[in-house]
């Protein structure tokens, strides 16, 4: 699929963050046109991508509305067909961010309500399934399709007020193990990739600024190179993940956190003035 493979790339939440990056990736390697759906929240980085991808010389089409529904998925499908044809989607990228934050139970204001919780799964997981269910049904996927969900650390490093946003990516997880083996014997593949923390505007919901970027430096500490993903980063990883060369990975969930989980026990113990010393 490199090089200029022809076909359509849909991505799902395509105006800002990982998932404009990725837009832009796709259309410069294996370049593929794209098919976008997004809110219309951010114009002005949707009009960027417009841009970026015309000087590519690659279409691109806009559905604006939501797409973490069974109903926008069904839509939405019916547009790529009109828009795209038969058999000609190579790769969908689930990369919505549309979640609630907040406690399970604090019998307060921050705790989550059933509206909610219904919403942030459906969002950021269930949608995936209908969108994939949605295209399989219109015989859109190509030959050899190439099927990514998006996630982070949050499933196994719980953290206060996450904790639906976790739930429904453990779910996400799960579905792509099961699509993988679902749609394997027709060729197509399935997998998730896992990054850390990225500096965007979907990632600094809820934080105010002092504590965004407070975030951010300590996200960097605990990473092994000091510093935090980009998003162009991500975007070159899905556009390998389209290639031949990674057709063996299927149900898997690819680590691209650059080790930054893996010295948080450290901190953890330094933090509680453990001398690494100690015992010998």
């Amino acid at each position: 699929m490199s090089g200029t493979a022809g076909g359509w790339g849909v991505v799902l939440g395509v105006s800002a963050g990982s998932g404009a990056a990725i837009a832009r990736a796709l259309a410069k390697d294996p370049g593929l046109d794209i098919f976008g759906v997004h809110r219309g929240r951010h114009p002005d980085s949707a009009g960027a991508v417009a841009r970026d991808l015309g000087a590519l010389g690659r279409k691109l089409h806009f559905r604006i509305g939501e797409a973490g529904t069974a109903e926008s998925a069904r839509a939405g499908a019916e547009e790529v067909l009109l828009v795209a044809g038969a058999r000609q989607v190579k790769v969908l990228v689930h990369s919505i961010a549309n979640a609630s934050v907040g406690s399970l139970v604090t019998r307060g204001v921050t705790q989550l309500t059933p509206r909610q919780i219904e919403k942030t799964f459906s969002s950021m997981a269930h949608s995936f399934v209908y969108w994939v269910q949605e295209l399989a049904a219109r015989d859109l996927l190509a030959p050899s399709a190439r099927l990514i969900a998006l996630t982070n650390p949050v499933v196994g490093s719980l953290c206060p007020g996450l904790g639906v946003i976790a739930a429904s990516k453990a779910a996400l997880e799960v579905y792509v193990r099961q699509l993988a083996i679902e749609l394997g014997p027709l060729g197509h593949r399935v997998n998730l990739v896992n990054f850390g923390l990225v500096d965007t505007r979907a990632g600094s919901v809820g934080f105010p600024s002092e504590a965004w970027e407070q975030a951010k430096a300590r996200a960097a500490a605990v990473t092994p190179a000091r510093r935090l993903c980009t998003v162009e980063e991500v975007g070159r990883l899905v556009s390998v993940l389209t290639g031949d060369a990674a057709e063996w990975f299927n149900g898997a969930t690819i680590d691209f956190t650059g080790g930054m989980t893996q010295s948080l026990l450290g901190i953890v113990l330094n933090a509680s003035g453990m001398d690494s010393n100690q015992g010998r």
